[in-house]
Parts: C-alpha cells; sequence; structure tokens
C-alpha cells in the first residue's frame, strides 16, 4: 500500500494544525493498514465447537460434533466463480481412487492414497514433504475390501493408519517414520477384516472397527494406547446373549463398525455406529433382536462400556447399517441433540446423553421396507422383511438412502446439507452356506437388483434440511446419486461433486450453482477448507471408487463407461 500526502495543502478555518493533521494521519495509515490486511486474511466469524481452529481442519469431519463446516468466508458467494486450481497431487495409483477425507494443520495436509500411501504435503503447494509405504501383507490382495483407505488421525505428534492388513499403525509427524504398528486382526480367519476408515482419537486412546459386516464373523472395535500401540480394550459387536443370537449365530453375526466414530470431549464419550448382521438378507439362523449390531453406541472410551446404546434396526435383514456420522447440533434452548441419519432412511433425533428419542422424520422419498418409525420408542414400525425364496422389492436399497458420504451442518444458516439416493432393489432371500471364501460376503440370498422406484426413475440429490424437524429448504436433483462427502463453509457455499466427476459450489440459502470444475472422475472423498498465510483453500479428492458405485450398475447402466483416477484438486483465488 502506498499513501501520498501533499504538503503544500492550505489550512482551512477549523483545519487542525500540522501536528494534528501528522497524528491523523498517521491514526489513518494504520486503519487504512488494517483493513487491507483484514481483506487479505481468510476470515470467519462465530466461536465455539465447530469454529475453533478455523485455519486447520484438524479431523475426519473437521470437529468433535461432525459438521464438515469451515467458518472460514474469504471465498463466499460474491467471489466462487473466480476459483481456480491451486495446485494438484497424484498418489501415482489409482486403484478404487481417492476416498479420503484429507487433514491439513498448521500449513501442512495429511492424507492416504489407494494402499495406504500416506503423504505430508506443503498445503499451500503440494510439495511432497514425506511419504510412506507400508508392507503390507501380500493376503490384501485376496480380500474384498481392497487398497480403499478414508484418510488419516493427526494428533499426539503422530499421523495413525488404519492399514488393509489389520492393524493400527502409528507414524512420526514430522517425519513418517513408523513409530509403532500392532496387529489386531487375522484376516485369514476373519474373512480379510481390515481397516478401511482411519482409527480416531479420544484422549490416549486410539479406537476403531473393520470392515466384515457382511461376512461370517464377529465385529469388533478396538482401542489402543494412542502412545505406545498397546492394546487397551476390544468390544465385541454381536452381544453374547443366546435370547438375542440364538444357537452360535452370533459366532457368524458380523456387525462391524466400519467408519470413523466421534469423541465429545465435553462428555467424555465415544459414538460410534455398527453395521448391519449377517447374513445381511436372511434370518433364519438369528431370530433375534441381534444386538449390537445396527446401533449407535455411546461408549467410554477408558474401558469401552456401554453408556448407552440404541438399536435403530433390530434383526436387521436389508443391510441397513447404523454406521453413518453422529451430528451434535444445537437445539435452540441451549442444549445439544445428537441427530443420525441410519441407511434405512429415517433419521433419529436423540437427547446425546442417554439416547432418549425426541422425533423422528423420513429422509428418503421412496420407503416401503417400513410404514414410518415411533418417534417415542424409535422401532421401525410394520417392517416388511425379506422371505427366503421369495423375490420382494425393498426400499430404499442395501446402499442406504445415502452411501457413507457424510453432509455438512452450518450453524449459520441451522441448514444440514446432505444427499441421497433414489434407488430400490429387489432381493429373493435364501438360506446362507457355511463356505465362505476370504473375499465372499455373507448375504443370505439368491438374487438382489438394484433397480427404479415404483414408477418413477432412480436419481440423486443434495438437499438442506433442518436437521431436527426434516423440513427442506432447498433440493438439487442429479442424473446419478452423488458419492462425495459435503463441505459448508462460513462464506456461504456448499461444496460437493458428482460421479461424472464435475464438481460444485452451491449458494447454502438457496442451492443456486455458483461455480463447476470439471474433474475428469467421479467424488469419492471429502472436501475441505483451509486457510494458510490468509490464503483460504478449498481441496477436493477426486477418483471414483469404492463398491457402491459398481452396485449402482444396476440402476445406472452410465456407471460401466465412467472414467477411474485419483488426483486432489486444490482451489484458490487468485
Amino acid at each position: 500500500m502506498h499513501i501520498e500526502f501533499n504538503r503544500g495543502d492550505q489550512l482551512e478555518k477549523g483545519t487542525p494544525s500540522p501536528s494534528a493533521q501528522k497524528k491523523n494521519a498517521l491514526r489513518n495509515i494504520v486503519c487504512a493498514a488494517a483493513l487491507v490486511l483484514t481483506g487479505l486474511q481468510a476470515s470467519h466469524a462465530g466461536s465455539g465447537p465447530g469454529y475453533d481452529d478455523p485455519n486447520n481442519w484438524p479431523q475426519y469431519h473437521r470437529s468433535y460434533n461432525a459438521w464438515r463446516f469451515s467458518p472460514l468466508n474469504q471465498i463466499n458467494t460474491s467471489n466462487v466463480a473466480k476459483l481456480h486450481v491451486s495446485w494438484i497431487h497424484q498418489p501415482g495409483t489409482v486403484t478404487q481412487g481417492l476416498q479420503a477425507t484429507p487433514i491439513v494443520i498448521d500449513g501442512v495436509m495429511y492424507t492416504i492414497g489407494p494402499d495406504n500411501n500416506v503423504f505430508a504435503l506443503d498445503a499451500t503447494n503440494g510439495k511432497v514433504l514425506w511419504r510412506y509405504t507400508p508392507k503390507l501383507d501380500p493376503i490384501v490382495k485376496e480380500v474384498f475390501y481392497a487398497s480403499a483407505s478414508r484418510g488419516v488421525t493427526v494428533g499426539r505428534g503422530k499421523v495413525f493408519v488404519g492399514s488393509l492388513d489389520g492393524r493400527f499403525i502409528a507414524l512420526d509427524q514430522k517425519s513418517g517414520k513408523e513409530l509403532w504398528s500392532t496387529q489386531l486382526t487375522n484376516l485369514k480367519d476373519e474373512y480379510g477384516a481390515l481397516f478401511s476408515s482411519p482409527p480416531q482419537l479420544a484422549g490416549n486412546i486410539l479406537f476403531g472397527g473393520t470392515t466384515g459386516g457382511d461376512q461370517p464373523i464377529v465385529g469388533k472395535i478396538f482401542a489402543v494406547n494412542a502412545d505406545t500401540g498397546k492394546r487397551e480394550w476390544t468390544f465385541e459387536v454381536p452381544r453374547d446373549d443366546k435370547k438375542s443370537w440364538p444357537g452360535d449365530s452370533r459366532l457368524r453375526g458380523g456387525g462391524s463398525a466400519w467408519l470413523p466414530g466421534t469423541y465429545d470431549p465435553t462428555t467424555d464419550t465415544i459414538y460410534i455406529g455398527t453395521s448391519n448382521a449377517a447374513p445381511d438378507f436372511n434370518h433364519a439362523d438369528r431370530d433375534g433382536d441381534n444386538l449390537y449390531t445396527a446401533t449407535l453406541l455411546a461408549l467410554n472410551p477408558k474401558d469401552g462400556a456401554i453408556k448407552w446404546h440404541r438399536q435403530e434396526v433390530p434383526k436387521d435383514t436389508w443391510d441397513f447399517d447404523s454406521s453413518y456420522e453422529a451430528l451434535l447440533v444445537p437445539d435452540g434452548s441451549g442444549k445439544t441433540t445428537l441427530v443420525h441419519l441410519n441407511k434405512n432412511g429415517f433419521v433419529y433425533v436423540m437427547d446425546k446423553d442417554n439416547g432418549a428419542m425426541k422425533n423422528a422424520w423420513q429422509y428418503t422419498e421412496n420407503m416401503n421396507w417400513a410404514k414410518g418409525v415411533d418417534p417415542k420408542t424409535g422401532l421401525p414400525i410394520a417392517p416388511n422383511y425379506p422371505e427366503t425364496g421369495v423375490q420382494k422389492l425393498h426400499c430404499p436399497n442395501l446402499l442406504g438412502a445415502r452411501s457413507w458420504n457424510a453432509g455438512a451442518y452450518n450453524p449459520e444458516t441451522k441448514l444440514w446439507y446432505t444427499q441421497g439416493m433414489e434407488v430400490c432393489n429387489t432381493v429373493t432371500s435364501a438360506l446362507q452356506g457355511q463356505d465362505v471364501p476370504i473375499a465372499g460376503l455373507s448375504l443370505g440370498l439368491s438374487e438382489i437388483t438394484l433397480t427404479n422406484p415404483p414408477g418413477k426413475i432412480s436419481d440423486g440429490w443434495l438437499a438442506a434440511f433442518d436437521p431436527l424437524t426434516g423440513k427442506e429448504s432447498w433440493k438439487v436433483r442429479f442424473e446419478m446419486p452423488p458419492l462425495s462427502h459435503v463441505l459448508a463453509t462460513g462464506g456461504g457455499l456448499v461444496f460437493t461433486g458428482d460421479m461424472r466427476g464435475k464438481l460444485y459450489a452451491f449458494d447454502a440459502k438457496n442451492g443456486k450453482e455458483l461455480w463447476t470444475f470439471n474433474a475428469g472422475s467421479g467424488a469419492r472423498g471429502g472436501p475441505v477448507s483451509y486457510s494458510v498465510k490468509g490464503k483460504q483453500y478449498i481441496a477436493i479428492p477426486t477418483g471414483l471408487g469404492s463398491h457402491a458405485p459398481g452396485f449402482l450398475t444396476g440402476a445406472f447402466p452410465q456407471i460401466r463407461e465412467l472414467p477411474g483416477g485419483a488426483t486432489l484438486l486444490v482451489f484458490a483465488l487468485d
């Protein structure tokens, strides 16, 4: 900034003295400089959970309340059209695309590509600061859930990885050097149970669950000491209860916890959801409520003890997990309420301290597996179970009313921005055989086909809801269901991407499309925003991956023609 003063200016009546003018001029310079600098900074408003640490993206959902909200507003509705690529990173392998949500702390981005390749990048230009490539057990090439990882966790001077061969691994945050590795599963005996999601921190406890809800195992949640890797406790999801699991059915009951949980430090509570019971579509050998599958758990991080639980789908026979994010939102009375979407197409609104029901609302447009959810008990009303040897149409489909891509909550609009798929499936239930190969699934069916809802054409959407009531503010339709996470920002924007690789910024107030970019391959990971030296960035992982696109080809055959990829795109303003 350059400011000039004309010493020859004449003093008029009432004009301050030269000394006073000098003081005023200096004050004006300081004020003008402050205004300029303020315009250059990635500013934010608000305080408290969700606003804390605004320049970073320090954990999977950015904040423990799972908002996926960045308070930064340098990029906003008035200038987002000028957003352009600042830098890109390619991990070198495209198998399963990029499914991670990057972590950004103090100008360094930590992310993971296919086959557990971990990178630390300069968040301003993409320069690789270090790379870690693990030596994985060759058995990882034989399992069903291969190559993909949803991210890393950073804290306590370490970068934590859940590995494809069943380990928790700790790396030095500065160098990427391996500090410890703890084997937690036996892939050969547990049908390839592995960690596809990053374990999370609860103080000095590192916890997480594996794949395996669709396989004949006892699903588990593991906890280790984050500093040493020493095992602390293991929670077995299928409850040891003959009424809940007749005979020896629990030994093949599935029920893993395959997505990241969250930790609420204000109550010292882990929230983590569990998957469906196995076999997925046949309950002939498990004719009980099958606790604690399809359940949201509130656990004590010190010992894994249950504080409370809510089983959303007793005797789940539709593959309706309870694995999605535990969203904590203000209820308008000074308290915080827990909002939880189930794959079954209903949202459960609960007391976060005891799980008591406050409300339930229908999320999906097409619903026939149940007539509703009792808002007092949280139990499904008149569930329509699959029957052995009978083909039935169920809505929503086995992938859910939404896939595992999380929504985002903006505390300024008080809206939850989240996606959905209007797709059903026909399924013919069948008794499950005992001989399941390591890459096989225990589905309990002879046929399943994803298909259109009755009288409609399958599609997808992005919508803005009041998370407490389900009141819809706006909705944008997509040809195919979008599978990217959602990012909301203090600039009044909503970012996401679709399966064709088109990236979007929408106006958070009305859903108006404000910016697009063609990435070339679909988006499956988590967009994030961060700031370094006063400059705001938007990072969006691209490269279509996971098993969901494959299942969806029944309803959307055009998916077969979509290209793969694996590119992290980072955008900024000039």
